[in-house]
């Protein structure tokens, strides 16, 4: 195997936490950094630039990993897709662009259990050192100078992005100015990362500025296989490109960075993880480590839907002639309907006897976010007017794990998310559907208003509506937590992101999570990044 030396730190994976990573390091002249990701460097393709084009990205495979659970015996024995952003900027290339950074009680509890370092006013400073914010909303609670733009578009994708909230109102819940300021609570309108009318990803706001420096080495489609070992030292990483062997060596540390699901596989194939079932799979042991792939959680979801008027919908570009025009509007101009995101309106949400929301919603102004279409031949993906909103679990407490299913990295992995195996979640989906459909009910919804066709109106009772979660729940596409940060010698990784059992390697993404943010992921994920490049710098 042919080798390549001459760095000090080698980032593994250009998603959320990769770009960051590589460009804070790389600041530093003094260190010389490669960044390796398995898909390809896009920044040409305008898909990636359009917001709008998020639903098909996700169900795509050109700039996507297309993983899979098993039978999810929780959700009525469905498997459920689960698709990772696989192309330089990762997930936050192909995501809906939702900038929120949880509650404050979130990282506090981090805090309490032995991580005083990751409390909230420990990580505050570092979601705003990453934001340029363009508003609206209160300057003191966010960033000015940071490279990633967050904004709250201009263009609103319907008038049932008003009506929702209004009905919120109307319900007797509060209005919410900012989601990102404290007591994030009610119906309110959400942030996004994007930049002039055109999707932000972590490639565009950390890596792209950057990419001239000449300590800088950025390497795509290529897969890193293992990493390699000196005894318990981390000395490099194996990587399989063109069809060629490497081994990059790095004199530092490398990082890991390949999320919820590709940091764990990548350790167990290096030799760190459970040692029983490394020996099952043919994995010579370097650290056993039971908790590696454990602790595997997520955002569950249930979807309230109306037939409505499609004038007030996102229905005219289920016509081909519109949706391209649209395309191009706003991948030249960054202007019209494919500029935004439409899941603009939302809200945070206390279910019964909840001491803090509890439950997350999205608004959409159709049926389904795969409202777009391109493919003359196909029928239209949502052939039917209407609207949802979504409500998520802000907190789960059902837990899953993720194993290998051989020791090639080729090898599809063994993905079980267990989810609503914790009745407790489940009760608070089916507190979700009442609300929403309490919300639903309200006067400003009445001019909209049609058929409910989910649950519907034969679903009633919470026994049936329970059956009703089981038979829909999905994924908000949140996974984390395989790689869990603790204090506990238990932990994978210490509190500074350090793997426990092994010298010069640390894990630095979502996997991390020792427990779920109470929101969309990204914006957590780039904190995690941000402090773990001050932790290297300062030598942590």
């Amino acid at each position: 195997m042919k080798e390549t030396g001459g760095f000090t730190h080698i980032v593994v994976g250009a998603g959320a936490a990769g770009c960051v990573l590589a460009a804070r390091l790389s600041a530093d002249p003094a260190l010389n950094v490669l960044l390796i990701e398995a898909g390809a460097d896009a920044r040409r393709d305008p898909t990636l630039k359009v917001p709008m084009m998020t639903a098909l990205l996700l169900r795509g495979a050109h700039h996507t990993e297309q993983f899979r659970t098993g039978a999810e015996s929780g959700l009525a024995g469905r498997a459920i897709d689960l698709p990772r952003g696989r192309v330089l900027g990762g997930s936050t290339a192909i995501n809906g662009m939702v900038y929120v950074r949880g509650l404050p009680q979130d990282y506090d509890g981090w805090a309490q259990a032995g991580m005083p370092g990751w409390s909230w006013a420990s990580v505050r400073p570092y979601f705003l050192k990453s934001e340029r914010f363009d508003g609206p909303g209160d300057p003191a609670e966010h960033g000015a100078d940071g490279p990633l733009h967050v904004s709250r578009p201009p263009v609103r994708p319907s008038p049932l992005s008003d009506a929702f909230i209004e009905a919120g109102l109307a319900a007797g819940y509060p209005a919410c100015a900012d989601f990102n300021a404290p007591g994030a609570e009610g119906f309110g309108r959400y942030h996004f990362t994007i930049r002039d009318g055109r999707r932000e990803s972590a490639a565009t706001a950390f890596l792209d500025p950057v990419r001239a420096r000449p300590n800088l080495t950025i390497l795509s489609r290529a897969r890193v296989e293992r990493i390699a070992f000196d005894g318990t030292r981390a000395i490099g990483v194996d990587v399989l490109r063109k069809g060629a062997r490497t081994r990059y060596r790095a004199s530092g540390e490398v990082l890991v960075c390949g999320g919820a699901f590709g940091s764990p596989a990548l350790l167990m194939r290096s030799g760190i993880g459970p040692a029983d079932h490394l020996a099952e799979i043919g994995c010579a042991v370097v650290a056993d480590r039971r908790d590696v792939g454990a602790n595997l959680h997520d955002h569950v979801l249930i979807r309230v839907g109306h037939e409505a008027p499609a004038e007030a919908t996102l229905h005219g570009l289920t016509r081909i002639d519109r949706a391209a025009f649209a395309f191009f509007r706003a991948w030249l101009a960054g202007t019209g309907p494919m500029s935004i995101f439409p899941l603009e309106a939302g809200a945070y949400l206390r279910g019964p006897g909840a001491d803090l929301p509890n439950l997350q919603s999205h608004f959409l102004p159709a049926l389904s976010s795969a409202t777009v279409r391109f493919n003359p031949f196909r029928p239209p993906p949502n052939a039917m007017p209407g609207f949802m909103a979504n409500a998520s679990i802000m907190r789960p407490a059902s837990r899953g794990r993720l194993r290998l299913t051989g020791a090639d990295p080729g090898a599809p992995l063994d993905i079980a998310f267990n989810y609503l195996s914790d009745p407790r979640d489940l009760d608070q989906l089916i507190d979700g559907v009442e609300i929403l459909r309490d919300v639903f009910a309200q006067k400003p919804f009445d001019p909209y208003r049609k058929r409910e066709v989910g649950p519907g109106e034969a679903v009633r009772g919470r026994k049936a509506i329970g059956a009703w979660v089981r038979d829909t729940a999905g994924t908000v596409h949140h996974a984390c937590g395989t790689c869990r940060m603790g204090a506990d010698t238990d932990a994978v990784v210490d509190p500074e992101l350090r793997v426990r059992g092994v010298e010069g390697l640390r894990v630095v993404d979502a996997s991390v999570f020792p427990s779920i943010p109470s929101t969309n992921t990204a914006a957590p994920t780039l904190m995690v990044a941000e402090r773990a490049a001050d932790l290297i710098l300062s030598g942590s």
